[in-house]
């Protein structure tokens, strides 16, 4: 019998195998090949129970490493059933993840981040924000696909925080305080609740036309979220503030000034977890950040008025 030198017995006893690579090192060494041309856009890759045996270690690392590549747009149709494509437009990967990613104004941004997290097997989004409009407009392309045949999730979870209707709002906010803001805040409850209402219906629907598992959780937040928070299939993260502005708008036959941020605009930064330590990090911890708010002081969240 031939015995390895790594694992031969010293003094009697076996040496300690290397340890497993990790998921972010498996990202690396596939990220290195795909955009050194070892692997070609639009090639197919290995399955993963051949990457698990070519990296030394188990199927759940590779899919993790594949859909870390999956959220920075260098592979496709990543799923447990058949092999992962290199993206077909490697140019766009580049443009789009990572460092380098420049900020686009979320109705930019949001639509093609979605689509890309629906060629997953499971889907999963959590977002923070103001409302739920952004989300529910971004969701449509996917959708389109799903009816189409071009997409097949097997599963969607969605968990949306909003604020809790029980507070006052820092905004939108009148300019004059003295004047009666209960309008105002009716205003955007009604927006709210029929915001996630059209989010959750249009998800639930899957159920019934594809026969894809569906979940979607709304909790409230007691206080108003400064910023938007979106994270995709746990491997990117999507950020944007939201910059206030002074503003007139009708609202029951009178033109009221108030001071609100309009969230379809607001830049979305872009982090993608495995395109750096920056990244990686910002993406974990947004992750620890929502789950702690879901899980502590949020409430349920019922969407009528």
């Amino acid at each position: 019998m031939v015995v390895d030198p790594e694992h031969a017995p010293v003094n009697g006893r076996k040496r300690p195998q290397r340890p497993q690579k990790s998921h972010h090192e498996v990202a690396e060494e596939l990220r290195t090949r795909i955009r050194s041309g070892v692997l070609r856009p639009g090639e197919r890759m290995p399955t993963q129970a051949k990457l698990a045996d070519e990296f030394g270690v188990e199927r759940g690392a590779v899919r993790q490493a594949l859909r870390i590549l999956q959220a920075e747009h260098l592979l496709t149709n990543v799923s447990k059933g058949s092999p992962a494509t290199v993206a077909p437009d490697l140019g766009r990967a580049r443009a789009l993840a990572g460092p380098a990613a420049p900020p686009l104004p979320t109705t930019v941004a949001l639509t093609p981040r979605i689509a890309e997290a629906f060629t997953a097997a499971h889907v999963e989004i959590d977002a923070l924000c103001l409302t739920s409009i952004s989300l529910t407009l971004a969701l449509g392309e996917a959708l389109r696909r799903i009816h189409a045949g071009e997409l097949k999730p097997a599963k969607i979870d969605v968990r949306v925080l909003l604020p809790s209707r029980d507070i006052d709002l820092a905004f939108p906010t009148l300019v004059d305080a003295a004047t009666e803001h209960n309008r105002l805040q009716h205003r955007w409850l009604a927006q709210r609740n029929a915001q996630g209402q059209v989010l959750r219906h249009n998800l639930l629907a899957l159920r019934a036309t594809h026969g894809i598992d569906v979940r979607v959780t709304f909790r409230a937040v007691p206080f108003t979220p400064p910023v938007k928070l979106y994270l995709l299939n746990g491997s990117e993260a999507l950020f944007a503030y939201y910059t206030l502005t002074r503003r007139e708008q009708e609202i029951d036959h009178e033109q009221l000034e108030m001071y609100d941020a309009e969230g379809t605009r607001s830049m979305l930064f872009a982090f993608a977890q495995g395109a750096g330590l920056r990244d990686t990090t910002f993406v974990e911890q947004s992750h620890l950040w929502f789950n702690a708010l879901w899980e502590t002081i949020s409430s349920d969240l019922v969407l009528t008025s």
